[in-house]
């Protein structure tokens, strides 16, 4: 297993091209998924009980969209995206193309917004990112969902922000308790930000060495505080989001939590996680276990 912290020392010219997404893709790659997420997102606005910028911090003023979740009936389950974008790209209006198929299933969606680096920290985006799933879990009953079933997936970035919610340390100063979540799905994550903070994307992260600790997943996980995981990843990944994901699953089944890893076949970084909205397939199958539920 590759020790992650260990390839900060590796040669700059190495992790440029290691975890370099954009450059593992031709351009109509790229262009063609990110037209997917956001014509995906605009479908799913018609969704029954579709609730848009709902704030969630009010020091940050950022919000979410809620899509599926109604009022009467049953509280539902909650599936929570985080998006991708090298913390500096996309929104939440790229960001819930897997409502529709979720809400067949009865589960609710909320898409989250945090400020983009270089804009904000990345302490900040961590921070922002927490204080949605702390409301989600707070509002659930007025919100139609089941705080018992909040289950959080992102993909990239989105997907070491996963991380930073499956962590140990933090639940308390937001009033949650140390296990607030029902599952995760980090998708393409990045839980070692050594060789990130060495690489050309400390350009606008501007991480130091005791930031490093501090937001690296892999560093903060505890056998306390924990939830069963999917760790997927695509197998068209540049290597260096392979290795970040397999050295995470590694961690996590070692803390004593449920852990299942998932190479997805024939797919690449940006094109991966659009599977959550195909029910049959494997990183769509995937969730629906996860929360519990079965294809149609």
């Amino acid at each position: 297993m590759t020790d992650l912290a260990a390839e900060a020392g590796w040669p700059r010219a190495t992790l440029d091209v290691d975890y370099n997404a954009r450059a593992s893709v031709e351009l109509a790659q790229f262009e063609a998924a990110l037209a997917a997420y956001r014509a995906g997102s605009e479908r799913a606005r018609a969704l029954p009980g579709t609730r848009l910028n709902l704030v969630y911090d009010t020091r940050s003023g950022q919000a979410l969209d809620l899509y599926g979740a109604t009022s009467g009936g049953a509280p539902r389950p909650l599936f929570v995206f985080i998006h991708g974008g090298y913390w500096r790209a996309l929104s939440k209006e790229d960001s819930a193309f897997m409502a529709p198929m979720l809400a067949r299933h009865g589960i609710a969606t909320a898409a989250v917004d945090y400020r983009l680096a270089p804009e904000a920290s990345l302490t900040e985006i961590v921070r922002e990112v927490r204080a949605a799933i702390a409301w989600l879990w707070h509002e659930a009953e007025a919100l139609g969902i089941d705080r018992n079933r909040i289950y959080v997936g992102g993909s990239s970035a989105g997907g070491h922000l996963t991380g930073c919610v499956m962590a140990s340390g933090w639940q308390e100063a937001f009033g949650l308790p140390d296990a607030p979540l029902a599952g995760a799905l980090p998708v393409s994550g990045l839980f070692h930000l050594g060789p990130i903070a060495a690489s050309f994307v400390q350009e606008w992260i501007a991480l130091d060495a005791a930031g490093v600790s501090a937001l690296s997943p892999l560093e903060t996980i505890s056998p306390a505080s924990g939830c069963p995981a999917v760790v997927a990843w695509a197998a068209g990944e540049p290597a260096g989001f392979s290795r970040q994901s397999r050295a995470y699953a590694a961690g996590w089944q070692a803390a004593g939590h449920p852990t299942t890893l998932l190479e997805v076949p024939g797919r690449h970084h940006f094109d991966v996680i659009l599977e959550l909205a195909e029910e049959e397939s494997p990183l769509g199958r995937a969730l629906l276990g996860l929360v519990g539920a079965q294809p149609s």
